[in-house]
């Protein structure tokens, strides 16, 4: 193991320690996170605990201040575009999972130029491409066909796919790749194999290594995140603030991302471990961007039109809007292939209009990876 990967630090952390660590804080440690001028681990520790909760109103003003700061008014917005859900593992929380009888199905070249024919007409010009894993039929081989295609219609390109390795990476930058997404879902090792029995994805320490690849390969932003409900929401978070804070040490050339899923109803759903009510949610927006000011914060259709309009000054930086998550489910849309149940079913421009009504500007492109290194 390597000091130079994510690993290393990773096994130096103790799950149960951290999370007693978290749910022993106290008013005073939050206080003293509040007034801290550059924000630790344990600061991170002291805003995500329980004793963190009547302090909320404080939390979110600074975090609206910090977001307002570095991004300004501005709020991002992007659309995944589900290429195919043919899966190769079994996890017990995904409607793409092998062990689900659904129809299956992957867009042909064709077919890709019509999703993005039907995307474009709707004024996205940031697209994330999403798959299920499959390394056979949907890996490499076909990215390389896909992403000539996607570029034509889109500045900005990023993919949530099956974890690669750093060389395929660097092939897919020079296809036109700007950002790459890879969720540990969760960093309790036990409860991971719980949920991941078969594929691929059951490699653990395999998946919790490809954002080092990711960096390594020099891709302009990486994103990454806990599968909110399978473990602990507290502790899966310090984790991924841990993770972050390596990150940025070991590859400052790179952006970095955070995303809140919360576990959805889906085929095969999964029984939810741990609950987050929504005030908890609010509480983790916050408590990322007082632990970090740079750090993109992302919300997908998951949550309800209302949520995500009341977090949009908090500390979020980018938005999806009128997603499908089925394969060819806006030339096409029919429910019929889709990985899991959106809540906020608004259309892009509801969505917009929102936006502005908040105060925010629109903004339907990501920064160019040339200027990625200004700040």
């Amino acid at each position: 193991m390597k000091q130079h990967e994510f690993a290393y630090t990773f096994a130096k952390l103790n799950w149960d320690a951290e999370r007693l660590g978290i749910y022993a804080k106290t008013a005073t440690d939050v206080e003293r996170a509040l007034c801290s001028g550059k924000r630790t681990l344990e600061d991170f520790k002291a805003l995500i605990s329980p004793a963190a909760e009547p302090y909320l109103e404080q939390m979110a003003q600074q975090s609206a201040a910090l977001t307002r700061q570095r991004f300004g008014h501005t709020l991002g917005m992007y659309l995944p575009l589900y290429l195919s859900n043919l899966c190769a593992n079994v996890c017990s929380y995904c409607g793409f999972s092998m062990a689900n009888r659904i129809k299956r199905k992957t867009l042909t070249l064709d077919e890709i130029e019509a999703e993005c024919r039907a995307i474009k007409t709707m004024g996205f010009d940031s697209i994330l491409l999403v798959t299920g894993e499959h390394e056979t039929k949907v890996g490499i081989a076909y990215f390389r066909q896909v992403l000539p295609v996607v570029k034509r219609y889109f500045n900005y390109l990023a993919m949530e796919v099956q974890p690669l390795q750093s060389d395929e990476y660097a092939e897919l930058k020079a296809l036109g790749l700007d950002a790459v997404m890879v969720y540990q879902e969760t960093y309790h090792p036990v409860t991971y194999s719980r949920h991941h029995l078969r594929g691929k994805k059951a490699d653990f320490e395999y998946r919790l290594q490809t954002p080092d690849r990711l960096a390594r390969a020099g891709i302009d932003k990486i994103g990454i995140g806990a599968l909110i409900g399978l473990e602990d929401w507290r502790t899966d978070s310090l984790f991924v603030a841990a993770h972050l804070q390596y990150l940025e040490r070991h590859y400052w050339q790179s952006r970095y991302s955070i995303s809140f899923p919360r576990l959805r109803p889906c085929a095969g759903a999964t029984e939810v471990k741990s609950i987050m009510e929504d005030k908890h949610l609010v509480q983790l927006i916050c408590a990322y961007r007082l632990f970090n000011p740079c750090v993109e914060l992302s919300l997908s259709t998951r949550e309800s039109a209302w949520l995500r309009d009341n977090l949009m000054p908090l500390g979020i930086t980018n938005l999806s809007a009128a997603s499908s998550t089925q394969p060819g489910g806006y030339a096409n849309p029919e429910p019929a292939l889709e990985q899991f149940r959106i809540s906020d079913e608004r259309g892009v421009d509801d969505v917009a209009r929102a936006i502005k009504q908040a105060g925010f500007e629109v903004v339907w492109k990501d920064w160019e990876s040339l200027y990625s290194g200004i700040s």
